[in-house]
């Protein structure tokens, strides 16, 4: 088939490498326009663009879906389906009847669960022990459209939205060729979802970050790592704003002890150990505000860390 891709980050990457590797033809990549990039700002090539770049597919960087000439666009490719993998933006409705088979999309969760911008963030925040992805058609409504297929993935306790959204990218582009082959054989398979189990997952929102240590230990480690690798957790030491990158939660063989919530309880080289509601967190990874991420080992280098020092909200 004649496939049109829409997507941007490197999440995508996977989908449209596995879509060059088969062997239906990309017609052309929609992804969105070069941005300011890392710590120097520079103006780079998304992840998918330098994918497409590299193996010669036409790319269109739309600054909006609405106007006219993307509809242009899309027509001239004379796709018979769009695939859309973590492009950034809403489809217009006007454009998923364009490609002759329609749109359809590689999304993150297992549907209807976390339909919106943050399913893996989310699965990861809520302490989740299983996700996956669908595939699934667009339609006008977010991420309600019928389903094609599915695959589940484990969520270790440890793990970051980062190595989980990974591990889903190549889960979910190896699915997608299955699908894509159905529909070539006309035998794909639509599913309806069921929109009383819906949940949203929500665009990421940096205040978000900010620790409430009232919560219990799990609660806040599951904040950490879902907020792995942005817009990142957060708390305050001194009135001086501390990033935590890097938690677990510890099993103190005499028990919780009785402090008040956000109170450092140990601090050696490898942990800054705090009491939350219910237990003790370890942080063992830091980054302090404009600085460069550290162990705790270099954090304490730096400043003097005690029993009884306490985190706090501001």
């Amino acid at each position: 088939m004649n496939i049109a891709f829409f997507g941007t980050p490197r999440s995508a990457v996977p989908t449209l490498q596995h879509l060059l590797d088969c062997p239906h033809t990309i017609a052309g990549v929609v992804t969105q326009p070069d941005r300011p990039r890392g710590r120097g700002q520079k103006v780079t090539f998304a992840p998918v663009k330098a994918l497409a770049v590299e193996h010669d597919i036409p790319v269109f960087q739309p600054d909006r879906l609405k106007p006219p000439e993307v509809a242009d666009r899309l027509r001239a490719w004379n796709a018979d389906v769009a695939v859309v993998a973590a492009y950034g933006r809403i489809i217009p409705g006007h454009l998923l009847t364009i490609p002759r088979l329609g749109m359809i999309n590689v999304h993150a969760s297992l549907l209807p669960k976390y339909r919106g911008a943050a399913p893996v963030h989310r699965a990861v925040m809520n302490g989740d022990v299983e996700t996956g992805v669908t595939i699934m058609r667009l339609v006008q409504e977010l991420d309600a459209g019928p389903m094609f297929a599915k695959v589940t993935r484990a969520i270790g306790p440890d793990d970051t939205s980062d190595l989980v959204e990974e591990a889903l990218a190549g889960l979910g582009a190896t699915l997608l060729l299955t699908v894509l082959d159905q529909m070539a054989a006309g035998t794909a398979r639509e599913d309806p979802q069921d929109d009383s189990q819906a949940t949203y997952a929500p665009r990421l929102t940096k205040e978000e970050g900010l620790i409430d240590w009232s919560q219990s230990a799990a609660t806040i480690h599951n904040r950490v790592r879902g907020l792995y690798p942005w817009p990142h957790a957060y708390t305050f030491l001194n009135g001086a704003r501390l990033i935590v990158r890097r938690s677990r939660v510890t099993a103190n063989p005499e028990g919780p002890r009785r402090s008040r919530p956000g109170t450092i309880t140990t601090a050696t080289h490898e942990m800054i150990r705090v009491a939350t509601a219910d237990g003790e967190l370890d942080i063992t990874e830091v980054q302090p505000e404009g600085r460069r991420p550290m162990s705790v080992r270099d954090f304490a280098a730096g400043h003097r860390l005690a029993p009884g020092d306490v985190f706090s909200q501001s």
